[in-house]
């Protein structure tokens, strides 16, 4: 059995607990990786305790066998010790789809709840397949509706806390003018290049959790850069401290007080991922973090559309761009 003690924190909005470090799942292109199962199971078995996945990713069939096998081979005691993250996807953003959509997720993961619900863009688009949108498909994001059928969610049981994804500060507001029950996350990218500090700002004002993904850069991703490992300051104090620039980045993060998303299959990796709890960044090290010149990553382009709802990355993002 794994030693690492992940830290938890508090979501205000449900009352439930997060692991502050969280599992990826997607791979891209999404479904292509053989043996995800076992990468999986291999992270249950390294400590990981909380994993991130979403109906578009294809990883709610292989996180559903290895939450078994880990069960079964006695790694985890019940599934109560695991917190598992899946979200809607764009078609299926419609007032009466949501429900039928995680019961679908929920079957794919052979669970009977969800610990987090997102919805993964503030997007809808024309009911169908879960796959990547064709710009013709775009459609206004139905607030009221699937919020709605959210909130049935949780009250449901289908899913312990409910949120979303990729929701910037103005669409927040929106969702809050309308929601009985808050989102208790919002997963949106974030790293040393892409701080996120006026969105943060907003979210702990309003008592919701902010979950990163992207630590470093999404490099090997549709829409990734190598920016975040190619920064000389990021480099620098990972030299200085005898940490790998990864790590540096992720404990940055964490020193948000954020949780945070790893994705990797490769066993040093995962386990270096791990290797962030028992040492800290000091005040120098962060101002010179809080000096990088900020540069968003993920534009959303998919997202965007002279006809569609949204006709710039800076409608899209409310100008968090």
């Amino acid at each position: 059995m794994a030693d690492v003690v992940i830290p938890e924190t508090l979501l205000n909005a449900s009352g439930k607990v997060i692991p502050l470090l969280g599992f990826g799942t997607a791979e891209f292109p999404f479904g292509s990786s053989d043996n995800v199962k076992e990468h999986l199971l291999h992270a249950i078995r390294l400590g990981y305790r909380h994993f991130d996945s979403a109906s578009v990713y294809l990883s709610e069939q292989p996180l559903g066998e290895a939450v078994a096998d880990a069960l079964e081979l006695g790694l985890i005691s019940s599934r109560e010790d695991l917190f598992i993250t899946t979200k809607l996807w764009c078609s299926d953003a419609h007032g009466d789809r949501v429900v039928p959509a995680l019961l679908r997720s929920l079957k794919n993961l052979r669970l009977e709840h969800v610990d987090l619900y997102l919805v993964h863009f503030p997007v809808s688009s024309k009911p169908g397949e879960c796959e990547i949108l064709a710009k013709e498909d775009l459609l206004p994001f139905d607030y009221e509706g699937v919020w709605k059928a959210m909130e049935e969610c949780r009250k449901l049981g289908l899913a312990k806390s409910i949120g979303v994804s990729n929701f910037s500060c103005k669409k927040l507001e929106k969702l809050l003018s309308i929601a009985e029950i808050p989102p208790a996350v919002n997963q949106v990218e974030m790293n040393p290049l892409w701080q996120q500090q006026k969105l943060r700002q907003f979210c702990k004002e309003k008592g919701i959790h902010i979950t990163a993904y992207s630590p470093l850069g999404a490099k090997g991703t549709l829409w990734g850069t190598n920016r975040v490992m190619e920064c000389e300051v990021l480099q620098e104090i990972a030299k200085a401290k005898g940490k790998t620039l990864a790590q540096v980045c992720l404990r940055w993060v964490h020193e948000q007080g954020v949780s945070v998303l790893v994705k990797s299959f490769k066993t040093e990796r995962m386990k270096e991922n791990l290797d962030i709890f028992d040492w800290s960044l000091s005040l120098e090290d962060l101002n010179k973090i809080g000096q990088i010149p900020q540069k968003k990553g993920l534009l959303a382009l998919e997202f965007v559309s002279p006809d569609g709802p949204y006709k710039s990355p800076e409608e899209f993002w409310d100008e968090e761009v």
